[in-house]
């Protein structure tokens, strides 16, 4: 047996980061494949040798399509090639186009993977070992209508390959059921390339809790312990932790051998994760498998000290495993928060954009899984989310005292981000008391904004301010060679009293600003008084004296004008009236649509449905559209009673973020 000398990433982001540098403790060489809008991600950069997969953005055309892939892993020499999660990593059809090119795949065998990773097979083997399980039907849309009413509603409407959270939909009134058969067959074969979907029954407040697997080639396989997470919205993991604060030892005795019983019974022979509902009295019931390595893998090698990514490239060359089940221990607690390019107040819209800023915090027992290096552009074609944080500590209140620093460390300028979502959630009373479930996010998320709206309008408006003036009139210091070089010496008249309109937030603000000889900068903010003076200037970076109290200021500005100004985890956008800035930058187009009842998409996107026609009268409420975005499907609705006069796409057309979609009179 020997390590391999080439292995090919089938995947981008963060996860074919963290692939590169297992790979390279290994001293494997890698290999890296780009869209064309990756030209200059990190994996690329990063990477031994990179791949274009074209021009095309459509994921069909790059990080789908098996048979480029294949083509530049022979190009390339790669021996291996890791799918990361997502895309093709439970993918059979790739795992046998592997086998023919003689290629390793590193992951599970194909028979393993495909009954697994089909959510019906797999619970109906799962179901001959005696593991407990919701009920639930299968069949075509037709039976599935008809069966649905056998099962106590709230439903759940799934599809059977695939996870992630994508292809899930509760069915509350059977009315709604047709619809979403359809629209969560369409959704998972466009993500998983395979539409069929199932029925179960949905259970309300559970927990959702995961146990790590991992078996080799020589019939070992044992488990890592487990993960807790249930903070999910749109059933999609936010926060995952280890060890579970609601197990056992009992019941984590059970799951863990309940995930190994599975793995062994299917020849199970790499990394892979048995997920499972725990209701209020630890009832644990089978969920499904998961036959790849899980984005939230890190947590568990916190608490471990075990590199899973190394060892799946060690197994799938051929060595057994590394240890043993009476060697592995959970040492600590760690916390995982998932940084999602999104708008929490938005109902977790997706919010691509291009960053002004982006600065990762450190620390003793802080990790950060990235995609980036610094200030990027998030694109609409891929899943928002940007990174993981981790936070290790003794124990969970060290850990998520050490999360709480670290996302308020956390500076991501000019687009939205759950960031400070996520900070109140950490110090929200259910989490910290451990009362959560599944829905914790539906229950919560409302009380958890106007939380963060009330702990924002808490810090003076003056301090931003301030602070955004103060870092403007001095940042040309950063690039001057004279230490004696002040900006007040370059302005004139205005050196003796300066008046500027600023708006922050959206709010007016009159500011007059006066400088003495000792450097004090007296402002008149809204006619209160206050003095300040820096005490350090770094690039984006300043502390400031402020009246008697002094701290640090996080700040940034993008092309548009726009100032960004980051205080104990809140972002200030402000804005100086008093600039000009270029004409073209901003346009002169209103794409609202409030007079004339026109229809814009919330974000690009490519348009998989249109559900009306021209000269269609319509409700309010009426769906008019679909558009997919970021791995989710957006549905346009009609924000008024009307007629449908104009509409300007076709179905598969991608569209921006300002283009008429429709046009209702």
């Amino acid at each position: 047996m020997y390590l391999f000398k080439k292995i090919l990433i089938a995947n981008r982001g963060e996860i074919a980061v963290r692939v590169i540098r297992s790979a390279q403790k290994l001293g494997i060489q890698t290999v890296a494949i780009y869209s064309s809008a990756d030209e200059d991600a990190l994996h690329v950069e990063m990477a031994d040798e990179a791949y274009s997969l074209g021009e095309s953005l459509e994921l069909s055309d790059t990080y789908l399509n098996i048979e480029k892939i294949i083509a530049i892993a022979k190009k390339s020499g790669s021996e291996a090639i890791h799918p990361g999660y997502g895309f093709l990593s439970e993918n059979p059809k790739f795992v046998a186009a592997c086998e023919k090119a003689r290629i390793i795949f590193i992951g599970p065998n194909s028979k393993a993977m495909k009954l697994m990773g089909n959510k019906i097979e797999s619970r109906e083997f799962v179901k001959k070992l005696g593991i407990p399980m919701t009920a639930g039907v299968t069949g075509d849309h037709k039976t599935l209508l008809k069966m649905a009413k056998e099962i106590p509603l709230p439903i759940l409407v799934k599809a059977a390959a695939g996870g992630g959270g994508k292809g899930m939909r509760i069915v509350r009134d059977l009315k709604e059921l047709p619809e979403i058969l359809e629209s969560t067959s369409r959704e998972a074969k466009s993500y998983f390339g395979d539409g069929t979907i199932f029925i179960e029954k949905y259970i309300e407040e559970p927990r959702h809790i995961e146990i790590q697997v991992i078996g080799d080639n020589h019939g070992n396989v044992v488990h890592l312990f487990e993960r807790e997470c249930s903070i999910q919205r749109r059933y999609q993991k936010i926060i995952e932790e280890s060890p579970s604060p609601t197990l056992t030892l009992e019941t984590r005795e059970k799951m863990g051998n309940a995930a190994v019983r599975i793995a062994k019974k299917i020849g199970y022979n790499n990394a892979g994760t048995v997920e499972f509902l725990v209701d209020k009295n630890l009832n644990f019931y089978f969920l499904e498998m998961n036959t790849r390595v899980q984005v939230e893998h890190p947590v568990t090698e916190m608490v471990t000290g075990i590199d899973i990514v190394r060892e799946q490239i060690r197994i799938a060359a051929g060595f057994p495993l590394s240890f043993e089940q009476s060697s592995i221990k959970q040492t600590g607690h760690a916390i995982e928060c998932r940084i999602y390019a999104e708008d929490p107040a938005n109902n977790f819209l997706p919010s691509p954009g291009e960053m002004s800023l982006y600065l990762e915090p450190e620390g003793m027992g802080i990790r950060v899984d990235s995609g980036i290096q610094e200030a990027t552009t998030i694109h609409s074609f891929y899943d928002p989310m940007i990174s993981k944080l981790i936070a290790w500590g003794d124990d969970r209140d060290v850990s998520m005292e050490k999360m709480t620093r670290a996302l308020k460390n956390y500076s991501i300028h000019g687009i939205k981000t759950n960031i400070s979502y996520l900070l109140q959630v950490l110090k929200h009373e259910a989490f910290t008391e451990n009362k959560i479930s599944t829905k914790y996010c539906d229950e919560h998320t409302a009380d958890i904004l106007v939380q963060t709206e009330n702990e924002k309008k808490e810090i003076p408006v003056y301090l931003p301010v301030i602070a955004y003036l103060m870092y403007d009139f001095h940042k040309d210091l950063l690039e001057q060679d004279d230490p004696g070089y002040n900006v007040w010496k370059e302005i004139g008249f205005w050196r003796d009293l300066m008046e500027i309109k600023i708006k922050v937030d959206g709010e007016d603000l009159q500011v007059r600003i006066q400088q003495n000889q000792q450097g004090i900068f007296h402002f008149n903010i809204n006619g209160q008084p206050h003095k300040s003076y820096i005490k350090t200037l770094e690039s984006n970076m300043i502390e400031l004296a402020v009246d008697d109290s002094s701290s640090g200021y996080i700040i940034s500005g993008d092309s548009k004008g726009n100032g960004f100004i980051s205080i104990d985890g809140h972002i200030f956008t402000l804005v100086r009236n008093d600039c000009l800035v270029e004409e073209d930058v901003f346009g002169t187009h209103d794409h609202g649509g409030k007079s004339h009842g026109e229809i814009v998409s919330p974000m690009p996107g490519k348009v998989v449905k249109i559900n009306v026609t021209e000269g269609q009268s319509v409700k309010k409420g009426d769906l008019l559209l679909v558009v997919e975005a970021m791995k989710m499907e957006n549905n346009i609705i009609s924000p008024k009673e009307g007629t449908i006069e104009k509409i300007n796409v076709k179905a598969g057309e991608m569209v921006n973020g300002s283009l008429e979609l429709v046009i209702l009179s």
